[in-house]
């Protein structure tokens, strides 16, 4: 999905970055919670400090995520301001736009991903845990605009996941764009890449413009 990702906006002269983050694993993480945070801050970071190098706006980084990367993503979009690791670039980590495919946003236990959950905060993690990586529930008036995409019989992960986060939104007034398709499942970018994925892409190139993050 990154690739083919990094393809299509590359082809809409559009700069693109795949992240290859590391995964939660205590054998080399002193806080597995911490790890994919810390590399998708630092990412970021690195794009914003590097800007002129690669001809590109500061103010213009989105990120993009599809399920439990979709998580990672509006984890980066809700939590840009935890103080995860010591980096050496001095710029900010917050996203100024998001975009989130079929992502797992909520990590109770009746609507995520279970293997998602599992992986990041174990399957028996308390309320307090779950809500703090609930990313709907960490949504503030800064949080940045995101679009989003679902399918109807996605199921790995409920599409609920995707209400909640722009419900979340709308809540503080930050703008949200969902899109809802009938048919696409899990995977909806590889599994249907001819309609619906052409669908949400364009949609999703519409929206970028609309929004000034594109020329």
């Amino acid at each position: 999905e990154g690739i083919m990702t990094a393809q299509w906006l590359s082809s809409k002269g559009i700069a693109a970055f795949v992240l290859k983050y590391r995964l939660p694993n205590d054998k080399y993480m002193k806080d597995r919670k911490n790890g994919p945070l810390q590399d998708v801050q630092q990412a970021i970071r690195y794009v914003r400090a590097n800007a002129k190098e690669y001809g590109i706006d500061p103010n213009k980084i989105g990120v993009i995520g599809f399920s439990a990367g979709g998580h990672l993503a509006s984890t980066a979009a809700t939590h840009y301001n935890d103080n995860v690791y010591k980096s050496e670039y001095n710029v900010s980590a917050r996203p100024d736009f998001s975009i989130l495919i079929y992502p797992v946003i909520n990590l109770d236990a009746a609507l995520t991903h279970a293997g998602t959950r599992e992986a990041l905060i174990g399957k028996d993690a308390d309320k307090t845990l779950t809500d703090k990586y609930s990313s709907h529930l960490q949504v503030t008036e800064d949080t940045p605009p995101a679009f989003l995409v679902h399918a109807l019989d996605d199921n790995l992960v409920p599409y609920a996941n995707s209400i909640l986060y722009t419900d979340a939104l709308r809540e503080k007034k930050v703008q949200a764009e969902l899109h809802l398709y009938a048919k696409g499942d899990h995977g909806l970018q590889v599994k249907n890449p001819t309609d619906t994925q052409a669908f949400w892409r364009d949609a999703c190139e519409k929206w970028m413009r609309m929004n000034g993050w594109i020329k």
